[in-house]
């Protein structure tokens, strides 16, 4: 049977393509060839018979049938991790306080949390969503016990880090006038991506006014891709088909780069612990997120 052939490496493996929208992104995190990969791809496409992906400008997106089995290969992929979990898990309750930056609550991290509660159904997880400086100052009050957060808001030691490209979007048939300020979708302030944004276009000349604010991810997807102005978004919120990233030669900045961090207290329990390990396993598959190669007391550039 064509089920029995397709395990779960290649399987993962497809996921994280349709993820991160690049072969090449893939082959360089996984230490393999671009080549190898692609033959794994046209692998899997031959086994279901279907064409699973379509190259685009960017990259490669799943095509209309590509969904329909990303939808499954994920299913399958968290029932094994599950499986695994269920069988190696040790009987851990308690409550574990963790602090999400608000720009990557949409990311891969709420599957990481899911995880996690189904390997430990008993802990309790206090999970807050908040814009960068507020989780800072939360995590300087002691008021969590885990962050994942923006670097340049604490100054402790992160057990890892990583780095968030943020590209500039706009709709399909958007065409930004350079006589006019460029109009922005940006999150409500305070906001290290919508200060970051305006700090590149005042470091190109570029005048802008902000006319469109919100604190939530869909909303500003929606902004862009319904032309009310430019945004800056990580590749995963980048539709396809409903947005258009802008190049320099639009003018507008080049793609741009955040610093985040995953960060702990020194005090241990058992909870924290089990927590920190499946959050740390999910920071890897993360549309968008490079490793940094070392960790820093404090990290510039955020």
């Amino acid at each position: 049977m064509i089920s029995e052939q397709i395990g779960l490496d290649l399987l993962r493996t497809y996921v994280a393509v349709c993820r991160q929208g690049s072969l090449s992104k893939v082959a360089a995190q996984t230490g393999r060839t671009q080549s190898a990969l692609s033959m794994q791809m046209r692998r899997l496409e031959g086994l279901v018979q279907r064409h699973l992906f379509q190259r685009t400008g960017r990259g490669v997106v799943p095509t209309a049938e590509g969904e329909i089995f990303l939808g499954y290969a994920t299913r399958i992929l968290a029932l094994g991790d599950e499986a695994v979990a269920r069988l190696q898990r040790k009987e851990i309750s308690g409550g574990v306080r963790i602090g999400l930056a608000e720009e990557l609550a949409s990311a891969a991290l709420p599957a990481a949390l899911g995880r996690l509660h189904r390997a430990y159904p008993d802990i309790r997880l206090d999970v807050v969503v908040e814009h960068s400086v507020a989780l800072g100052r939360l995590w300087g009050e002691d008021g969590l016990d885990i962050m994942l957060g923006p670097t340049s808001v604490v100054t402790a030691d992160a057990l890892a880090a990583w780095t968030v490209e943020l590209q500039w979007v706009c709709a399909p048939d958007c065409a930004p006038d350079p006589e006019r300020p460029l109009d922005l979708v940006a999150f409500t302030a305070p906001c290290l991506w919508r200060r970051r944004m305006i700090e590149a276009l005042a470091e190109i000349g570029r005048d802008h006014r902000v006319i469109f604010t919100s604190q939530s991810v869909t909303a500003l997807q929606a902004a862009v891709e319904n032309g009310l102005g430019v945004g800056l978004l990580p590749p995963e919120s980048v539709r396809a088909g409903g947005m258009r990233v802008l190049k320099p030669s639009a003018g507008v900045p080049g793609p741009l780069a955040a610093q985040y961090g995953l960060y702990a207290r020194d005090r241990r329990t058992p909870v924290v612990d089990a927590a920190i390990g499946v959050l740390l396993d999910g920071l890897p598959a993360m549309p968008g997120a490079v490793p940094e190669p070392e960790t820093q007391s404090r990290r510039s550039g955020s």
